[in-house]
């Protein structure tokens, strides 16, 4: 069963677009937050820094996802995308209709 390549060049897309759109929407939580007690109480702030950190954590991981999709539009470039980085077998479109970025099948991964 071979990969169905614009298939997966469209899923990679979608989720460059899901991704890019998430970061925009969180970019202003990510900003530092403000220390002026008068403005603002000492637990909100600590609230505010929380989820400050929270959303860079969602940014770093988003940013992550971002180099898997380059690194699986490398490997579509290559001839290699959909087959395991480990055992060299094919893996599930089920699984790269979840994870298009998957560079396992489902035995290795585990």
């Amino acid at each position: 069963m071979a990969v169905d390549l614009a298939k997966a060049k469209r899923r990679l897309a979608e989720k460059q677009a899901e991704i890019e759109a998430h970061s925009a929407l969180s970019a202003d939580s990510r900003q530092p937050v403000e220390l002026d007690q008068v403005a603002v109480g000492r637990l909100s702030r600590m609230d505010a820094m929380q989820q400050q950190a929270m959303a860079e954590a969602a940014e770093r991981a988003r940013k992550r996802d971002m180099i898997r999709i380059e690194m699986a539009e490398r490997r579509i470039a290559s001839g290699d995308y959909g087959y395991c980085e480990e055992c060299g077998n094919e893996i599930p479109d089920g699984r790269l209709t979840i994870d298009p970025m998957a560079t396992h099948c489902v035995k290795c991964a585990t």
